[in-house]
């Protein structure tokens, strides 16, 4: 049985010894950053857009990584040699370090943590339920250790029969605590926010995906418009792109996964098989 390392500021042990002390603001305070990637067969998917957030998220929230990306990736790759999980889900957490006061910035903390991740490169055909609710997250466009409101929904999200709730805020469609949101309307126009969300990873390949039937396009749409979605579909790292098919107990077109949404999973999938090799 192989040990599962961790990397934790400059050095690798072994996860059951890993830990932090209390004083670090991720504790005292939830500040923190994160990004979170996958491998598969070994080889990281989208590793430099993952990458790019994160140092984005890092310098919005006055962190300094203390790594270049070269230098992180070299540590990537030793992790992923220790641990040998070919396929897997890699965190790299940067928190706002020891405070003294419990709330001043310090020199932030490390982690890079890695689990076993199963994953299918095919659609879920069965999708997903949604349930809205009014919610803008602040520092919207940093990945940070905020889940807060998305645990506390957690309650609402299981007594209206839904999977996961989807934000809604000043009359304007947002996203899911944890993945972007996508409709497709009766112009076979594909549809994302393009303010006050995060910028998925997922949903940044997506947008690049071209095909003559439709077009990808990002801007900001209400409530009426996802009233008349003829698809929905939601992307993240770990379920690329799964069907919506219904919201606030409503059905979205015939309850299944619909023609755009099955052409884009091909395609996004097609992209992450030809990284694999």
């Amino acid at each position: 049985m192989n040990l599962n390392y961790v990397y934790i500021n400059d050095t690798f042990v072994e996860s059951a010894q890993a830990s932090l002390l209390i004083s670090d603001l991720s504790i005292q305070r939830g500040y923190g950053i994160f990004d979170f990637f996958k491998t598969i067969n070994g080889k990281p998917i989208f590793l430099e857009d993952h990458l790019e957030r994160f140092y984005h998220s890092a310098n919005k929230m006055h962190l300094d990584v203390g790594y270049t990306k070269e230098q992180l990736k070299s540590i990537l790759d030793e992790l992923l040699v220790k641990n040998n999980i070919p396929d897997a889900s890699i965190r790299i957490t940067l928190t706002g370090g020891y405070a003294t006061d419990g709330y001043t910035l310090a020199k932030p903390n490390m982690v890079i943590t890695q689990q076993p991740l199963s994953l299918k490169l095919e659609i879920d055909p069965k999708g997903i339920n949604l349930v809205t609710y009014p919610h803008q997250r602040q520092l919207s466009d940093v990945k940070t250790l905020d889940y807060l409101m998305a645990i506390w929904l957690q309650p609402f999200i299981k007594e209206q029969g839904a999977d996961d709730v989807l934000y809604h805020a000043d009359g304007l469609i947002k996203e899911c605590p944890r993945s972007n949101f996508f409709i497709v309307n009766g112009n076979n126009e594909v549809i994302t926010a393009q303010n006050h969300v995060l910028k998925g990873v997922i949903r940044k390949n997506v947008l690049q995906l071209k095909h003559p039937d439709f077009k990808v396009i990002e801007r900001d749409f209400n409530l009426q418009e996802l009233e008349n979605a003829t698809e929905a579909f939601i992307t993240s790292t770990t379920k690329h792109i799964l069907p919506v098919v219904g919201i606030n107990g409503k059905q979205i077109g015939n309850g299944k996964a619909g023609s755009v949404t099955k052409k884009l999973s091909d395609l996004l999938l097609q992209n992450i098989r030809h990284q694999i090799g």
